[in-house]
């Protein structure tokens, strides 16, 4: 843009004595200072997108900042994933702030990591943070990311792979570059024969990187690893967070949909300052698209992320009475409504959905309802009878369920977040077989009969299974499910999945004082869901799967109760699931009234 200026690779000094590389692009033809916007991102602060945003809100009247997070790229230092943005983050503000450019405001913007890089500052809360744009970002990185339920998220396997490719240490020694590119094209082989083991994988060239993930796949207790660390979890310092001016940006189909919620409830009630919420129907890093997966929300579903950035700024930075601050303070799109059939030209499934204004998250006139597991395979607001017998199944670790979409943050086309038709159980093993997921006898099914009336089911989905297990330690799915029925384009009908999660059994009471089970015994265990909005419409059948794996979405639990990371011995477990009136098995369900 020929109305900004740039400055590349401003070395900025930090108490440590580490230099963070910095660009600075600046409005062109018109005299400072300006507000500021910070970025900070491990991801090269040369990126296309990042570049285009940064010019796009110079020429808007921003003094924009960019920068290389310590140890990546020109930066200094070295990068433990995600442990020292905090403290950097609050230096780089308070250097951003002295500088004759900037009139003393400082505003900081970002999606994933580079939300993670804002939010840990602000919980620091330093000097001059003047307005916050956090998109799909963190809150506990133990509760809702890197592990889940006290299950790890594999994703985070491929992600260190992945940025141990761009490290300082692969561009500096060919050896370890060419370890590293053929890792990277056999890691669905790594995946397999994992956990990873010290100094064994070709990780053992980016020790830092090593390091960090056989810790958080041995840490399944939330412990100090992780409660410790202001860029790991926020639990314990909300009422310390930098009382600014926060837009969070989330969406139903991504790994960070609890946390953004999360941090809604927990800053709207302690804050001063206007903090706002937008829920959309998009997969992680895509929130200009109308699509999640094979899933199609319509034209209205893409945001306009720099267009939103720049209003949000220009009211909270500015002053500019643009409406960003009026009205409804949580908006959220409603899934469902579409055809149910493939459009053309995408050949994706028409889902459908509308944008609407609430006053507060949760909505405060849901109805939660409980769905019952029937005997037979019925899903039911009526409790399910006495005696009835219980359901079992067999899990064997050496045999997952194969993950088909979901809250999924980035699966490095191994594996695909967003909507898909659980019809197709394809895994990388059998790419030929095609048999829906609700075959496989691990599965257990549960559905309504064929709605007669829509159900907006729209807030945080929780489920009670009473179950029992021949193991001390297992693992226990859940999976809510929009069926579609019959027609040209899908004549089986579509099985479009709305949301899982999973429990380890060892968490079902802490997740800091693990407890292994007595085998055989009858435990109660709350599996939850993250956070959607569908209106499951007439014809349709809500429907959830029960098992024990989603893989590789979710590390496989050997069933043996041994530690952590470190097990190489798999069982069998035979699984039992109760569902009758002294075990009342169910999901509970946040329904909106018509």
């Amino acid at each position: 843009m020929a109305n900004v200026t740039h400055q590349r690779n401003i070395m900025v000094r930090l108490t440590d004595r580490v230099h963070l590389a910095t660009d600075l692009y600046l409005p062109g033809g018109s005299p400072g200072p300006w507000p500021a916007i910070v970025e900070r991102t491990p991801y090269d602060k040369l990126g296309a997108e990042l570049v285009l945003t940064a010019k796009y809100l110079a020429a808007h009247g921003y003094a924009v900042i960019l920068q290389d997070v310590r140890g990546r790229y020109a930066s200094e230092g070295e990068w433990y994933p995600f442990g020292n943005e905090g403290p950097d983050g609050v230096e780089t503000v308070g250097w951003v702030r002295a500088q004759p450019w900037c009139d003393g405001r400082v505003g900081t913007m970002g999606l994933s990591y580079s939300s993670c890089t804002q939010t840990s500052l602000a919980a620091m809360n330093p000097p001059g943070l003047s307005a916050q744009f956090v998109s799909q970002g963190f809150h506990n990185y133990h509760t809702a990311s890197m592990r889940q339920g006290g299950a790890l998220e594999v994703r985070f396997l491929f992600y260190a792979f992945s940025m141990a490719r761009t490290s300082k240490e692969a561009y500096a020694d060919p050896v370890a570059r060419s370890s590293l590119e053929r890792a990277w094209t056999d890691v669905r082989a790594w995946l397999k024969h994992a956990p990873p083991k010290a100094g064994l994988t070709p990780l053992r060239h980016v020790p830092s990187s090593e390091r960090w993930l056989l810790d958080i796949w041995q840490h399944g207790e939330y412990d100090a690893y992780w409660r410790t660390r202001p860029a790991y979890s926020i639990e314990d310092l909300w009422d310390q967070h930098a009382d600014v001016p926060i837009y969070l940006c989330g969406s139903w189909y991504d790994s960070y949909a609890r946390s953004t919620v999360t941090n809604y409830v927990e800053l709207s009630r302690r804050k001063k300052n206007p903090v706002r919420l937008i829920m959309g129907p998009w997969t992680h890093g895509d929130i200009d698209r109308s699509y999640a997966g094979d899933a199609d929300f319509g034209p209205d579903a893409p945001l306009g992320y720099n267009y939103f950035l720049l209003r949000w700024f220009d009211a909270v930075l500015k002053g500019a009475p643009n409406g960003m601050l009026d009205g409804a303070p949580v908006q959220i799109f409603v899934m469902g409504g579409g055809s149910g059939r493939k459009l053309r030209g995408s050949g994706k499934l028409d889902v459908g959905g509308h944008w609407r204004d609430e006053r507060e998250w949760p909505l405060a006139r849901t109805r939660h309802t409980a769905y019952y597991l029937q005997p037979g395979g019925g899903l039911s607001p009526v409790a399910p009878p006495a005696g009835s017998t219980p359901t079992r199944y067999a899990f064997d670790p050496r045999d997952p369920v194969p993950t088909v979409g979901g809250n999924i943050s980035a699966g490095f086309g191994v594996f695909v977040g967003g909507g898909f038709d659980q019809r197709d159980g394809s895994d990388a093993d059998s790419p030929n077989v095609r048999l829906p997921l609700s075959t496989r006898r691990d599965v257990l099914v549960f559905s309504t009969p064929p709605l007669e009336h829509a159900v907006e089911v729209t807030g945080t989905v929780v489920a009670t299974l009473w179950a029992s297990s021949s193991a001390p330690d297992t693992d226990f799915t859940v999976k809510l499910i929009d069926v579609y029925p019959p027609n040209d384009d899908y004549p089986d009908g579509y099985e479009l999945n709305i949301g899982d999660s999973i429990i380890r059994a060892r968490y079902r009471n802490s997740f800091e004082a693990p407890e292994l089970m007595e085998p055989g015994r009858v435990y109660r265990f709350t599996v939850t869901l993250y956070p959607t909005s569908v209106a499951f419409q007439p014809r349709h059948q809500i429907r959830v799967h029960i098992s024990s794996s989603n893989f590789p979405r979710f590390d496989i639990n050997p069933n043996t109760g041994g530690p952590l990371g470190l097990e190489r011995v798999f069982h069998t477990a035979v699984q039992t699931i109760f569902h009758d009136a002294d075990h009342p098995s169910h999901v509970l369900l946040p329904v909106i009234p018509s």
